[in-house]
């Protein structure tokens, strides 16, 4: 058995994605054709199986020691226009006060930006994608461009980092494609959508990621493995998935409904209905009190807080709305942050916050801070930003945010625990990836007994 295993990994099919590396005044782009394809499952959720496995472990979340006291905020628009903000923190005798400042403007495509994504733990790579059907690869602390990767035939739609050493891309084209972060290598093209792939969400584990398109189908993913794992029809166009902070449920978005689905079982808990068309759907803990929130931005210019509660029989409550926007809300992104207390008189001041960044056609960037939420709430709350940044009328498509990173090159000790950071994630990747690949040759071998 040895002897036939080791032929099958040396003909595994790994090639590089063209890199388009950053010319001036280029106009015209050329594309290289997908060849890498992984079978299509179509079996339904409920028979996962192995997949099953993997999202029952989850990642721990943050010690508050390890939060980042600053961030960044990255926004693609329709004028292909990508703007970069740095976030900041400072303390006061009253409290905190936020900021936001521009670090660049710039054209970064030759079409408008649909989708972009910052790598976790540090923020190293920025990705952005584009109707001109190229995922760009920028060095964030460095502000410079590193190339194109031009794997896909149709427009980028999405862009999700599983880890800072993968990036993941959903296209018009249908596929999805996962890069190794390191040297861009494409690992594996997922096909199974038959058309748009709207919307790609990995589980908090890293280890399976959920799609949605508009074949009406909903698709999980194997990242492991690199294959499709199961699937299952919607009935409806699904625009927007998202699973929670635990992992131990999801949802899928279409106009102005929400279904909420448990992961153990694959079942429909329930379905929520909005006032109004949603744009953009993003979970998030509590800060203060225990649970977890709901955040649902839509054409009403506001972005609805539902709080979730623990029993899974009883449906959401709206219990604050997030207001100041003077036209539909386009996405929102939450991150947890520290806050310094040393200047502070108070000593006994929160020292954590979740903040929320929202985007909206109306040409604005607002960050809240979730802090002001009390753990109980008699009456609905209106919360309004504690910061904002204008772009003066350009139209907003797309949001991330993430820790801030150095600004200026690594060097020495720093450096070299960096690089065995990095390495050491690829390895557990790679463990992970082969362990699933004896097992699933090992089961074929049965079969064929």
């Amino acid at each position: 058995m040895a002897d036939t295993k080791a032929p099958r990994k040396a003909e595994r099919n790994i090639k590089r994605a063209r890199i388009e590396k950053p010319l001036a005044g280029k106009a015209k782009v050329q594309r290289q054709p997908a060849k890498n394809t992984s079978p299509e499952h179509t079996s339904s959720l409920k028979d996962k199986g192995k997949a099953k496995e993997a999202v029952q472990h989850t990642t721990r979340p943050q010690e508050p020691s390890t939060l980042p006291s600053s961030f960044v905020v990255v926004a693609g628009s329709y004028e292909r226009l990508l703007y970069g903000l740095n976030g900041t923190v400072t303390s006061s005798e009253s409290g905190y006060e936020f900021h936001l400042k521009p670090i660049f403007i710039f054209p970064a495509h030759v079409s408008c930006i649909k989708a972009v994504a910052v790598s976790p733990n540090g923020g190293k790579w920025l990705a952005t994608g584009s109707a001109d059907e190229i995922v760009k690869v920028w060095d964030l602390g460095r502000r410079k461009e590193i190339g194109g990767l031009m794997q896909h035939q149709g427009s980028i739609t999405n862009l999700q980092f599983p880890s800072r050493s993968h990036l993941l891309s959903a296209s018009e084209d249908g596929t999805l494609c996962l890069f190794h972060a390191r040297d861009w290598t494409v690992l594996r093209t997922l096909k199974g959508h038959k058309g748009r792939v709207n919307c790609v969400a990995v589980h908090p584990s890293g280890k399976v990621a959920l799609s949605v398109g508009a074949d009406k189908t909903l698709r999980m993913w194997d990242l492991m493995r690199g294959k499709g794992s199961a699937s299952t029809k919607l009935g409806t166009e699904g625009e927007v998935v998202r699973w929670s902070v635990t992992g131990s449920s999801f949802i899928v978005q279409s106009q102005s409904s929400i279904d909420i689905f448990s992961t153990a079982c694959a079942r429909l808990l329930y379905p929520l209905f909005h006032s109004s068309r949603i744009h953009s759907v993003r979970f998030c803990k509590c800060v203060n009190g225990g649970g977890e929130l709901l955040l649902v931005a839509a054409e009403d210019k506001k972005v609805s807080i539902y709080k979730i509660p623990e029993n899974p029989e009883q449906l959401p409550i709206m219990i604050a709305e997030m207001i100041g926007h003077s036209n539909r809300v386009k996405a929102v992104e939450t991150l947890d942050i520290a806050l310094q207390t040393s200047a502070l008189k108070n000593k006994n001041m929160r020292k954590t916050t979740t903040i929320v960044c929202t985007i909206s056609s109306d040409g604005k960037v607002f960050v809240y801070d979730l802090a002001v939420l009390p753990a109980k709430l008699e009456d609905k709350l209106q919360l309004r930003p504690v910061t904002e940044y204008d772009t003066k009328g350009t139209r907003l498509t797309c949001l991330t945010i993430a820790e801030a990173g150095s600004s200026t090159p690594m060097t020495g000790k720093r450096k070299h625990e960096d690089e065995d950071s990095e390495e050491e994630e690829e390895k557990k990747w790679e463990s992970q990836s082969e362990a699933g690949e004896e097992v699933e040759e090992g089961s074929e071998d049965e079969d064929s007994e």
